[in-house]
């Protein structure tokens, strides 16, 4: 379900959640499109109603002779669940099923990919008080070329960024 998100002008920025830093060196390749991994990650504290101006853009490299399907998603979770680790799937919640994802291939000529995506995000009114949220950009390699141990490699080159908006509360009913 694609929800509307109004951001009425003037809502302060109350920060902002960076890392340029990939988290694995290398994407492996199968025959699967679900066997996702995590590129980078960023904290941040948020409250219910607030709103994540989520951006992230990371580049592979195919040295491998074939086309390889990539795929990049914005992901997340509460940090503060309590959840064990390693965190379970269900745990997880993809931003956006549209917005913030974006697929392309890398093929030996074009050898180098960069892949973008954004997403904005309002935190659910339920949000539990005190909580922080964790926004991972994911990917995904394959090919039906696709052979046991290849990799694309994760280029040291990219960044995550998820800018907080905290709406002031509304006001109170007159009485």
């Amino acid at each position: 379900m694609i929800t509307a998100i109004t951001a009425p002008e003037g809502i302060p920025l109350t920060g902002v959640h960076s890392t340029n830093e990939p988290v694995p060196p290398t994407l492996k390749v199968d025959l699967s499109t679900a066997t996702w991994a995590t590129i980078m990650r960023v904290v941040a504290p948020v409250q219910a109603g607030d709103i994540l101006d989520v951006s992230a853009w990371f580049k592979v490299t195919n040295d491998l002779g074939y086309n390889v399907g990539v795929g990049a998603h914005l992901w997340a979770y509460d940090v503060d669940d309590g959840a064990p680790s390693p965190r379970p799937p269900e745990t997880w919640w993809r931003l956006d099923e549209v917005a913030g994802s974006v697929g392309m291939n890398v093929t030996p000529d074009l050898h180098h990919l960069t892949l973008p995506v954004a997403v904005l995000y309002q935190v659910p009114a339920d949000w539990p008080a005190g909580h922080r949220i964790t926004i991972v950009l994911r990917a995904d390699a394959h090919s039906t070329a696709w052979k046991a141990g290849h990799t694309l490699t994760v280029d040291k080159v990219g960044r995550l960024t998820a800018r907080r908006y905290t709406p002031a509360p509304a006001p109170a009913p007159e009485v």
